[in-house]
Order: structure tokens, then sequence, then C-alpha cells
């Protein structure tokens, strides 16, 4: 099999699956804020979280259901912040998975990338490390929601964690968006192999 990738090309469309993997499983888990509610651990992500109350109408009492799942609708999303970041990372994780997917193939199948596919394949990465990077920013600004409240000892606010803290998903999401910004851009430039001149 014949590569259209140069060997700069090859560490480029390594570190551009490997920055895609790292957004996206980020993005996906519930990991992003971590806190305690009636003495369980609750996390949040941007669509999906970890342990709930629920209302126990034969005990009449709340109790915290141990599971993860995702908002009933998009809707049902704590703040207006946290649907914005989650339309803007999912469509930049999307981009970066679609440059990445690319970039394999270009190992695997010859002229598939140029140098001009390589700079508009750096270019479309630079954007989606872009729009996860603003989700990343857009994130505490839903802190000061009722639920995240709930969770931090009624002590949170804007960029104001109270007795919350950061989780891994969060650090995993904004590593894969900043390695394909700055990183993977930059290889893309060297990645793909002049095209032969074929005489007409």
């Amino acid at each position: 099999m014949a590569s259209s990738l140069t060997c700069v090309g090859l560490l480029w469309a390594f570190l551009s699956l490997l920055s895609a993997a790292a957004s996206c499983v980020g993005f996906f888990m519930p990991y992003w804020l971590l806190g305690q509610q009636m003495d369980k651990p609750v996390s949040f992500g941007t669509f999906r979280r970890c342990s709930y109350p629920v209302r126990d109408e034969e005990r009449q009492a709340t109790v915290m259901v141990e599971q993860c799942g995702r908002y009933a609708s998009f809707q049902g999303i704590p703040s207006l912040e946290w649907r914005i970041c989650t339309v803007v990372t999912g469509v930049g994780c999307g981009l970066l998975l679609l440059v990445g997917l690319t970039a394999l193939m270009g190992c695997c199948i010859s002229e598939l990338i140029s140098r001009t596919i390589g700079r508009v394949a750096g270019g479309i990465q630079f954007v989606g490390g872009l729009l996860i990077g603003s989700g990343c920013a857009l994130y505490p600004l839903g802190w000061d929601s009722e639920e995240v409240r709930q969770t931090c000892d009624n002590k949170s606010d804007q960029f104001l964690l109270g007795s919350c803290q950061i989780g891994w998903a969060y650090y995993c999401t904004g590593a894969g968006a900043a390695s394909a910004m700055l990183l993977c851009t930059w290889l893309a430039c060297f990645a793909g192999k002049k095209q032969k001149q074929y005489p007409y």
C-alpha cells in the first residue's frame, strides 16, 4: 500500500487521531465537574450527569440515584451556556474526528493528501480546536445553575467552584483541542507529498 503522506505526515496522522480521541472521549464523559450531594459523589459533563436526586414517594424522602445518563431533553441541560457548550464542542469534536480519519486513510491510499489538502485539513483542525476551546471557556459560565449550586454546597457561581472541583474529562477535552490547534495544524502544512506533474 502506497502512502500519500510524508514522514512528518505520518506523525501528523497519529497525533490527529490521538487529539481527536482525547477530545471526543473527554466530551462524552460526564466528569467535567465533580462534587458531592447527600454524601454521594456527583459529576457533570456538558450534557450528561452522574448521580441525581429523586423523590421516593414510599419513604417520603429524596434519595440519590447513583447512575450516569444524559439529560432527558436538550432543554433539560441546566443552563443556556452548557447547551451552547454542548453544540460548539460537539461540532469541534466532529471536525477533529473527520480530519483524524482522513489522515488515517492517507496512510494507506496514495495521492489522497496533497500539500494543499494537508493545509486545508490543518485549517479545519484549527477551527475544530478553536470551537472546543470556546466550549471549555463557556463551561464555567454555567456553574451558577441550581443543580450545580446544590452539588457545590450553594457556594458556586460563574467561574467560582465552591466545594466542587474540575474533573479529568475537562482537562482531556482541552488538551485534545490544544494539541490539534497548536501542533497538528503546524504539522499538517508538511503532511502531504507534492503532487506528481503529469505531461499531457
